[in-house]
């Protein structure tokens, strides 16, 4: 049975104008699917790279989980990696020196400045990571692709 093409609704065969919405039905064949039909569109590649960084290693692990295609897969890894052992340096600093707080004004300037220097280093490769994605280009930070390909393969 041939569908309208404006509105989707059923049209007779020999029908000239849709009895639903007046359209004229001049090239209805059966074959049309009904407009109302949802076609799945896929989310461009460089777009889903990028909000693979978006919010650090919780975006990459749901692209991880959600998206199979190997460039997404890269960006994925690396951001788990990436922002998953930044975020685990920055609790380790924290703690080694938020701990060693109490020997004095210089350990504390000491490790004030290594978890700046921690947050500040995230802040930088977030932004270049995410342009890099959004460009198209599988952009490896050396150590961190190279685990991230160890645990979860190559992608």
């Amino acid at each position: 049975m041939p569908f309208c093409a404006k509105c989707g609704a059923s049209v007779d065969a020999g029908a000239t104008f849709c009895a639903s919405c007046g359209a004229p039905q001049a090239g209805v064949s059966a074959s049309t699917p009904p407009v109302s039909t949802v076609q799945q569109t896929q989310m461009q590649e460089n777009v889903a790279g990028l909000l693979c960084y978006l919010v650090g290693w919780i975006t990459g692990l749901i692209f991880f989980l959600i998206d199979k295609r190997p460039f997404v897969r890269f960006h994925a890894t690396q951001s788990i990696v990436v922002f998953g052992g930044l975020q685990i340096l920055g609790y380790v600093v924290g703690i080694v020196f938020g701990v060693s707080m109490l020997g004095g004004v210089r350990t504390m300037s000491f490790g004030w400045a290594a978890y700046s220097l921690v947050d500040l280093l995230s802040v930088v490769l977030w932004i270049v990571l995410m342009i890099k994605a959004y460009q198209g280009e599988r952009f490896r930070i050396p150590i961190a692709a190279d685990i991230a390909e160890q645990i979860f393969g190559k992608s």
